[in-house]
């Protein structure tokens, strides 16, 4: 048997570095964040270690700080960020007052890559306070850095150490013989052509960005002067609903973090109280498709100013600020993981929303109405969804109608108990709304997105709702015919009107109706408006696409009914064609009435028909000039 030789791997950490900065991490300034997260759970660590030992009852006297048992809640944890020097030679430092490293917590975390000072088998996921310190987070200081230095003291024993690590993936350690104050420090020497990461104000602007709602003072000092970049408190956090109270501080902390100017929101919170935030409604109107992006704060530091996941779609007229311990971030700490956790906290999310809008519908009505004029195309959406919510908020909904646009309440009390007719699309609409406006006949437009989903439901919403489809045909059915006398007067002329639309796979009938002012109406079935759309698309598609819609239009043209074009006799128009003798004229005419009901219903013409307006057109035109039948 061959003997098996075991190696180890070779680990190119320069290579690692590379990687970090082009491909994990969105920007180089995330040293920034990966050095205070550091910070914050070293000082996270301390005040856990200070209560077990309080709660055990076996709190001993700190001698670096003169802390005892009786003192042990004064202890106030504190990030001090310091930049010095210039250009090349900026130094940063950052130091706090946490827990701290032994020699042994040194050769753990800051000596094995990857390392991280959370236990158990998945790191990312284990319940803990802290996000991860140091491991494969303090690499990311060798983007802007040549050299990492760590001077520490652990609260457990008291040695001060120190530490330097190079990108060559060599390090130091020593014991200094100078007594440091219990915590850490961190020293970044600018790395040549890192200089914009180590300017004041960048410095400060990414401090405020990842480490607003820190819970411990974020001090920034540069020449001297030392002031605080996060928010003095965040005591709210804890409980959402505090925010009702603080409208105006809720709404500055809006345009500092968001950079928008709100004048609305809702607290959010999920049940169990690990995830809360802020949805401020947007000001304007926004698209359906717009992208929805979201400020999420995991443990207190910013994850992503650009997380569209965190709400349910249908909230697309809210931009939040949230924050959470316990949701999973991928690796790079930028966004999360799109698991059933996640789902169950944009659930519950969504139910405060929602919630929040039904409380406003029965108490500030009002506000409501406001923020649906605003907003109604999310609110359906949701409606669609929620039958609760439908039941509640229907009432203010509008809808396109031949009444004009109104309210929903405003249209049933104009049913008066009659049922309300609604068509499906927006080309059925166009088609009956002229006629249907002359006869007083309520109509309203369900082709518009949620629109008839919603009519739909109304009944099971409310049994005293009673909502019927109206398709154009059954608009026709209440044309008046004609009488013996017209029929065979017209007969010849009828059968020119046919003959002229065949091509078209259009008939033609004479009717009287409502308004004289129109002289024809278009009426088309489904299976015949989807032909026409497939025909239409046929020429503007390539040729492999348009075999296929060849094959498609075989099968949908053997089952396919024809349109009809109806011709108004009450109008002063349709009479004089009726009246001619000529029949290129009556020709040339039905089809100018032809292509003039395509355009008023909005109907997309293909080349046909278009050659067929052109032609019309020129007909009238000689005629006009005298030329008789010339074409």
């Amino acid at each position: 048997m061959s003997q098996t030789d075991q190696y180890r791997f070779q680990v190119n950490l320069g290579g690692m570095i590379d990687i970090l900065a082009n491909h994990l991490y969105s920007s180089p300034r995330v040293f920034i964040r990966e050095v205070l997260q550091n910070a914050t759970d070293a000082i996270t660590a301390r005040k856990e270690l200070r209560k077990v030992a309080a709660e055990s009852k076996v709190l001993k006297e700190d001698k670096a700080l003169g802390d005892t048992a009786s003192e042990s809640n004064d202890y106030e944890g504190k990030v001090i960020v310091e930049l010095s020097g210039s250009g090349e030679h900026q130094v940063l430092m950052i130091q706090d007052n946490g827990i701290g490293l032994s020699e042994e917590d040194i050769h753990r975390f800051l000596s094995i890559i990857g390392q991280s000072s959370k236990k158990g088998a998945d790191l990312l996921a284990s319940e803990t306070s802290f996000i991860g310190r140091f491991g494969i987070g303090l690499l990311s200081c060798f983007m802007v850095s040549d050299e990492i230095v760590v001077l520490t003291r652990s609260v457990k024993e008291g040695i001060s150490m120190e530490w330097r690590g190079k990108p060559d993936g060599t390090y130091t350690i020593r014991r200094l013989e100078t007594e440091l104050p219990v915590g850490t420090q961190i020293y970044l020497r600018c790395k040549p052509g890192s200089e914009f990461y180590y300017e004041p104000a960048h410095v400060e602007e990414s401090l405020i960005y990842y480490g607003a709602l820190l819970p411990y003072p974020v001090m920034l000092s540069v020449d001297g002067e030392t002031k605080r970049v996060n928010l003095p408190s965040t005591s709210w956090m804890q409980d959402p609903e505090q925010l009702r109270s603080r409208r105006s501080e809720v709404l500055d902390l809006g345009y500092r973090l968001m950079g928008e100017r709100f004048s609305d929101f809702i607290p959010l919170r999920t049940a169990s109280g690990r995830t809360g935030g802020i949805a401020f409604i947007l000001p304007r109107s926004v698209n359906l498709n717009s992208k929805r992006l979201h400020r999420v704060y995991l443990k207190h530091m910013l994850v992503s100013d650009k997380a569209e996941n965190v709400l349910p779609e249908w909230a697309f007229f809210i931009k939040s600020l949230i924050w959470t311990d316990e949701l999973q971030p991928t690796a790079s700490r930028e966004y999360f993981y799109e698991n059933e956790q996640l789902d169950d906290v944009r659930s519950e999310l969504g139910t405060c929303i929602r919630e929040e809008l039904l409380r406003m519908a029965q108490y500030e009505p009002d506000r409501l109405q406001h923020w649906i004029r605003l907003h109604e195309l999310s609110m359906k959406a949701l409606a669609v969804e929620d039958d609760e919510f439908l039941r509640i908020m229907y009432r203010w909904f509008s809808f396109e109608s031949t009444f004009g646009r109104r309210e929903l309440k405003e249209l049933i009390r104009e049913a008066d108990g009659r049922p309300l007719h609604y068509t499906s699309t927006v080309d059925e609409y166009r088609q009956i709304t002229h006629v249907a406006a002359a006869q007083s006949m309520l109509v309203i437009n369900g082709g518009y997105i949620y629109d008839s989903d919603i009519l739909e439901k109304l009944h099971w919403i409310d049994p005293n709702l009673q909502t019927e489809r109206l398709s154009p045909e059954e608009v026709s059915l209440s044309f008046t015919g004609l009488t013996q006398e017209e029929r065979e007067s017209y007969y010849g002329v009828l059968r020119v009107m046919d003959a002229a639309l065949q091509p078209m796979r259009c008939r033609a009938e004479l009717k009287r109706f409502e308004p004289a002012s129109l002289p024809v109406l278009y009426t088309i079935s489904q299976d015949a408006l989807t032909l026409r759309s497939m025909e239409n698309t046929v020429e503007e598609t390539t040729s492999l696409f348009s075999n296929v819609l060849d094959s498609l239009k075989a099968g949908v043209q053997q089952n396919s009914g024809y349109s009809t074009l109806y011709f108004n006799l009450n109008n002063p128009v349709v009479a004089r064609i009726l009246e001619a003798t000529d029949t290129q004229m009556v020709t040339a005419a039905t089809e100018m009435m032809y292509v003039n009901a395509l355009m008023m219903g909005h109907y997309p013409m293909n080349r046909s028909e278009l050659g067929l307006m052109n032609r019309s057109v020129l007909h009238f035109i000689n005629w006009g000039l005298g030329n008789g039948h010339n074409t």
